[in-house]
């Protein structure tokens, strides 16, 4: 019986009009879901501290030093991505791919878009959470007196949680 084939094997190239440019769009779809995973990664960070301390004698300090009855506050900082960037992220990947039915004119122009669209996500994740760490680790900690409510910064290219609780000191 002869063997027939009524379509090509799964590793041959496809000769469908258009799977270059489908092939294309799903290499920007693993670029930005990349992207999005090293994001998730890069934008978390964390940080803390407890202003005063334990005496010698078993006692508190407060953060100038002096004794106190009161059990010290710490607080603790986590950075955490911000969901803008994720938004952005399928924004662009909507944009680009809108642009290449609507304008495109050869495979040539749809490749520079889909390639322009995947550099301008791995662009716009990297800086956003280069400027989301600096930002995180411009917040001092330690000016914080442990008495009034932690400062929350002005503004900050990611999501901080605030967490502030009595110290732990052991003995508990």
């Amino acid at each position: 019986m002869p063997e027939t084939l009524e379509r090509p094997p799964a590793d041959a190239v496809s000769t469908l009009p258009g799977a270059p440019v489908i092939r294309r769009i799903r290499r920007l779809l693993y670029a930005a879901g990349a992207t999005a995973i090293l994001y998730g990664v890069l934008g978390t960070a964390g940080k803390g501290g407890c202003p005063g301390g334990v005496s010698g004698d078993g006692g508190f300090v407060d953060a100038n030093g002096a004794a106190t009855d009161v059990v010290p506050m710490c607080v603790n900082l986590t950075l955490r991505p911000s969901p803008i960037v994720y938004a952005v992220i399928v924004v662009i990947v909507l944009i680009a791919i809108s642009r290449v039915l609507r304008s495109a004119d050869s495979e040539v122009a749809a490749f520079r878009t889909l390639d322009r669209a995947a550099i301008v996500i791995v662009a716009v994740t990297l800086a956003w959470a280069a400027l989301a760490l600096v930002s995180f680790l411009s917040i001092d900690v330690s000016a914080w007196d442990g008495v009034r409510p932690f400062p929350y910064p002005d503004f900050t290219f990611g999501s901080i949680d605030i967490d502030v609780t009595p110290m732990q000191t052991g003995t508990e």
